[in-house]
């Protein structure tokens, strides 16, 4: 039998400086003759992937219990669902686009439409390691494309 992963409970200081808003107001690049550098996250994370998605397809529909990830539109664009955990009230929707970065922290139900072809990047808190992701996500049914 496999022992269930460890996963750190969140401090009261990382609540603390969790960001305030979905999006996230991004720092002013640095840019010369070479081209840019884009400041995205400045914090202390165990994961870093890029997700693809496809047009009219559905991603989430969960939310997490000590993760938090930001998420970076690489191309395309998010409609992003969220609500408190343990609500029953209808999910806020905001529609995020190409170069934008957003913020979910954890206990937030939270749902991805796409309705273009789509690439974002997410930094999490969490090891992207399947056995502790399963073990931090609970499943909901907040976004259904087809009772929009």
């Amino acid at each position: 039998m496999s022992e269930r992963p460890v996963i750190r409970p969140v401090t009261e200081e990382e609540v603390a400086n969790f960001p305030k808003d979905i999006i996230i107001a991004q720092k002013d690049s640095f840019d010369d003759e070479r081209g840019s550098i884009i400041p995205l996250v400045d914090t202390t994370m165990e994961s870093a992937v890029m997700i693809v998605s496809k047009k009219g397809t559905v991603r989430a529909n969960h939310y997490h219990k000590t993760d938090w990830h930001y998420c970076y539109v690489i191309d395309g664009e998010i409609d992003y669902y969220y609500r408190p955990t343990g609500s029953d009230q209808e999910a806020e929707k905001v529609t995020v686009k190409k170069g934008e970065l957003f913020f979910t922290p954890p206990m937030v139900d939270h749902a991805m439409h796409f309705n273009v072809d789509t690439t974002f990047l997410t930094l999490g808190r969490n090891s992207r390691e399947q056995a502790v992701y399963e073990a931090d996500v609970e499943r909901i049914a907040l976004f259904d494309p087809d009772n929009p």
